[in-house]
């Protein structure tokens, strides 16, 4: 009696085991049996939607794993986020202007997250390739920017093995130069100076550099980027911007706007699209107080507000940020001839145009964002509908708060605002 129950548990225990290897085998075709009988009208599950035709169910498994296991390239480093950037429909412009107005969100590289970061990445690779810079020997890399640039350099500085020194405008928006000091760069913020003067930000920038090179107790070499003069400002444009604009449009693009600070875009875009697209309209966007407008219309570097007793600083009088200038550098020459016009923006029209985006797309970006898309609405009316036209949108909002946001305010709950409070002309 006391060995029956353990003969049943074992009895029991082994009909369980074949009764489960008999059904795994049976199981498939009884589900097929069961579907074919089942009423042709299946609900589609967690949609609340039905389907009158049959749904069949497909293993995937090995397909899936097939793809799992396929080699994938990885991108090296954060460099390899620098470039092919969107382009998308500014869908408020395109609707108000009737034209199709395309915004190339250069915001969205991934260095420095502005255009600056092509440059920034494109200088040192080829001072690299001149034997100027070697990686992780202490050499440091000066450069005079209002911002963008300093940002972009000293994010590829750190990831290249090199330090950065970066010397700016001191009435630049702070949260560039705090964003630099966390970055790890020396940060120099000297007062706005004529070009001539030995402490404007590009020559103290460049002699520092020099020092530095010359000075045996310091280890590496100083190199000085000169974002303003150095080619390979406007062939990172050339090589990179103009292709991936010129695909993204299939080709197909009636006119590129865009402004100009050192010129590098304008130049580097215009060279690439004007040889395939002989018809395109390129056109420059101009903030106030800078003399570029006047380079392309007349010839001569000259803005009204330099007349003896109306210029209220040293640079440019303008509250926008990253464009205009009023010298000739050799980037912006690499393309003038290639721009056929410009379009003056003054600094009300730049936060009028800062704040319908915001208002109307949900675009929150700077200053000479504002500044491109002013001048493209602008000239899309003067095109007539039908158009396509492309501009930059360079940076983010973010990095304008204290400055440029803090004069155009803050849009609140506004949602009616007209293009033609805008467009002042």
């Amino acid at each position: 009696m006391d060995s029956r129950p353990r003969l049943y548990l074992c009895t029991a225990f082994l009909c369980g085991v074949l009764l489960t290897l008999g059904f795994k085998d049976f199981y498939p075709d009884l589900e097929r049996r069961f579907r074919r009988r089942r009423v042709p009208i299946n609900s589609i599950a967690g949609a609340g939607l039905v389907s009158k035709d049959q749904i069949d169910l497909e293993d995937r498994t090995e397909k899936i794993k097939e793809e799992d296991t396929r080699d994938v390239e990885i991108s090296e480093g954060i460099e390899a986020c620098v470039g092919n950037t969107p382009l998308f429909r500014i869908k408020s412009l395109s609707e108000a202007t009737g034209c199709e107005i395309l915004g190339k969100a250069e915001f969205l590289n991934g260095a420095g997250g502005s255009p600056k970061d092509r440059v920034a990445l494109n200088m040192i690779k080829t001072a690299e390739e001149q034997g100027l810079l070697t990686p992780h020997s202490g050499d440091t890399i000066y450069e005079g920017t209002v911002g963008s640039t300093g940002i972009s350099l000293a994010t590829i500085c750190r990831a290249r093995g090199y330090l950065a020194h970066i010397c700016m405008p001191s009435d630049q928006a702070t949260e560039k130069s705090d964003l630099l000091l966390k970055l790890g760069a020396v940060v120099d913020r000297v007062p706005p100076a004529p070009v001539i003067d030995p402490m404007h930000f590009v020559n103290r920038a460049r002699n520092l550099a020099v020092g530095h090179t010359a000075d045996p107790t310091r280890p590496g070499r100083g190199y000085f980027a000169d974002q303003f003069e150095n080619q390979a400002n406007w062939q990172a444009h050339h090589e990179g911007t103009g292709p991936e604009i010129y695909q993204q449009c299939g080709g197909k693009i009636d006119a590129f706007v865009a402004g100009a600070g050192t010129g590098g875009t304008i130049a580097g875009v215009g060279r690439f699209l004007k040889p395939k697209l002989p018809n395109l309209r390129i056109v420059l966007a101009d903030p106030q107080g800078s003399g570029l407008f006047n380079r392309i219309k007349n010839g001569v570097m000259f803005d009204t507000l330099e007349k003896e007793g109306t210029r209220r600083r040293s640079q440019v009088d303008t509250i926008v940020e990253g464009i205009g200038i009023n010298r000739v550098t050799a980037n912006f020459e690499a393309g003038r001839e290639l721009i056929d016009d410009a379009i003056k923006v003054d600094d009300e029209e730049a936060m009028a145009m800062a704040r319908w985006l915001a208002e109307k797309d949900g675009i929150f970006v700077g200053s000479s964002s504002a500044v491109n898309c002013v001048a493209a609405a602008r000239l899309a009316r003067s095109l007539g509908p039908g158009q396509r036209i492309v501009t930059i949108l360079c940076d983010s909002g973010t990095r304008h708060l204290s400055k440029f946001w803090a004069k155009a305010g803050n849009i609140g709950g506004k949602t009616d605002s007209k293009l033609d409070e805008i467009l002042l002309d």
